[in-house]
Formats: structure tokens, sequence, C-alpha cells
């Protein structure tokens, strides 16, 4: 039996905490801005994803119109910073709702980093770095999306293992509802199953159909029907 919730009849705080207890975990982007007269804005965001790789664009939403959003409105950079497990208490510090121009990099004790590409600066403990400039954004409802594309990508020599981020190394850190946040945990490793059709024709009487065997793995034999001629 399942609970059936209508978000026309749910009020706004119900369903957000319903959508972010239910799509998770989710990565965390802890993003460095600079406002246009100088004032550097660090808050972590945690709908966050990749949005192309040709070009290299990630996005972030901010709910509401924070600072993160004014200040890349204003300057058209901004940098995200990996939110790694050992900074735990002090991403979460930075999430406060500080007056506007009141630097969190300050009020909490993190310590910046030049970037190489764009003004806002790294967090210099965050072990992965990704400098941006404003592609876009995307207003929708009460956010707005916002798509950076990356111009510069530092990552610290310490979790890197034969030339790519080692996951076990950099220990991300992940939201889930309510104040619940997800630390790295357990790591399974599987390969994508390769795809090998081979279609044969059967007597499949007055319907022509045509009867598929699908190899979904070395030893394994799946069946199934095909449109005749179909691709």
């Amino acid at each position: 039996m399942r609970v059936n919730i209508d978000p026309e009849l749910t009020d706004r705080t119900s369903f957000y905490r319903l959508l972010t207890a239910t799509v998770v975990p989710r990565p965390i982007a802890w993003v460095s801005t600079t406002s246009a007269d100088g004032a550097d804005n660090l808050a972590p965001h945690s709908f966050f994803t990749i949005s192309s790789v040709t070009p290299p664009v990630v996005q972030f939403t901010s709910v509401g119109r924070k600072d993160s959003l004014r200040n890349v409105e204003e300057t058209g950079e901004f940098v995200v910073n990996l939110a790694p497990e050992s900074l735990f208490e002090t991403i979460n510090a930075t999430s406060t709702d500080f007056p506007r121009g009141v630097s969190e990099f300050d009020a909490c004790g993190v310590e910046r980093e030049p970037s190489l590409r764009v003004k806002p600066p790294r967090v210099a403990q965050s072990p992965v770095a990704l400098e941006c400039e404003l592609h876009s954004t995307l207003r929708i409802g009460d956010s707005t999306v916002v798509f950076g594309r990356v111009v510069h990508a530092a990552v610290d020599e310490s979790v890197m293992v034969d030339g790519h981020p080692e996951m076990t190394l950099m220990r991300p850190l992940t939201r889930l509802g309510k104040n619940e946040w997800g630390t790295l945990g357990g790591i399974e490793e599987i390969a994508r199953v390769p795809y090998r059709a081979e279609a044969v024709r059967a007597d499949a009487g007055a319907l022509g159909e045509e009867k598929c065997f699908v190899s979904v793995a070395p030893g394994a034999l799946s069946t199934g029907l095909c449109d005749p001629g179909g691709g």
C-alpha cells in the first residue's frame, strides 16, 4: 500500500522535504564566489550535477536568490570545491544565513587559495576545485539553475592514483533528507555489460516475427522478439 501525495495539495516545505529525502544521495557543490565589490562567499549547494562533457559544464541550483547566485550574476565566475568528509562541520557552518557581505571564509575560518583562471578563490583544503565561467542560468519557479563552463580543474596530488582521482582518498560528503549527511561507506565495482546481438530469423508463422538472441554476458543468453528488419 502506498501513500499518495499530490504536490498541488501539499505545502511547499513538506514537499521539499519529500524530494530531498527521496532524491538521495546528492553530491555537494561547495561554491565559492566573489561579489562585484570584492566580498568572497562560500556556500554548499546539494542540487548539483554534470550538465555536459564537451564542453565541460556543471550545474547547481539556487533555491531562492542566495548570495552565490547574485555574485555569479554580477561577475560571471564561480568555483565548485569538492566537499570532503574531513571538513564536515565547516561545510555545514558555511550554510549559515550570514548577512550579505560577510565572508564565510573569514567567519568559519576557511583558508583561501588563489584560483588560476577565475577571481573567486578556491578552498585550500578541498582536494578538487572546478573553476567555472558562467554559461547560462535558467529560472524555474522559485529556483535558478546555474550552468558553469569548467575552464580549469585543480586536483590535489594526494588524492590521485595512477593519474585518476581516487574516491577513497577524496572522501566526498553527500546530502540526504532532513539534517542527514552521507559519508562514502562501501564501494561496489561492476563493469558495464557489452551488448552483442545476433538476429536469427525463425519460423514464426504468419506473423513474420524475427527471434533475437542477445548475449548479455559470457555464457549467458536471453531471448526476445525483434521487429523484422529493425535496427
